[in-house]
This record gives C-alpha cells, sequence and structure tokens, in this order.
C-alpha cells in the first residue's frame, strides 16, 4: 500500500504539469493587436500607393 502511495506523487506531479502547460499555452488576445493591425494596414496602403505611383 505504500508502493501506491509513492507512486501516486508522480502520478499527480503529470497531471499538474499538463494542466500547468495548457494553462500557459492558452490563446490570450491582447487589446493592442487592434492598434498594431490598423498600423500595419496604413503601412500596406501607403506602400501600394508609392509602387503604384512611382
Amino acid at each position: 500500500m505504500g508502493a501506491l502511495a509513492w507512486l501516486s506523487i508522480p502520478l499527480l506531479a503529470a497531471i499538474g504539469a499538463g494542466l500547468w502547460g495548457s494553462w500557459v499555452s492558452r490563446n490570450r488576445k491582447s487589446i493592442e493587436d487592434g492598434t498594431e493591425l490598423e498600423g500595419y494596414m496604413r503601412f500596406r496602403e501607403a506602400m501600394e500607393k508609392s509602387r503604384s505611383g512611382g
């Protein structure tokens, strides 16, 4: 019975590591992404205008 108790420790650690890994790798959306994407779109539009105007 003591061996079973000792084997449960690594099992619980593995379950905890799996839960922590899934929590860390979750998809987090940042509020700042919108402003960065808007700046990128303005940059692309400016580059397209300069290419077609030259």
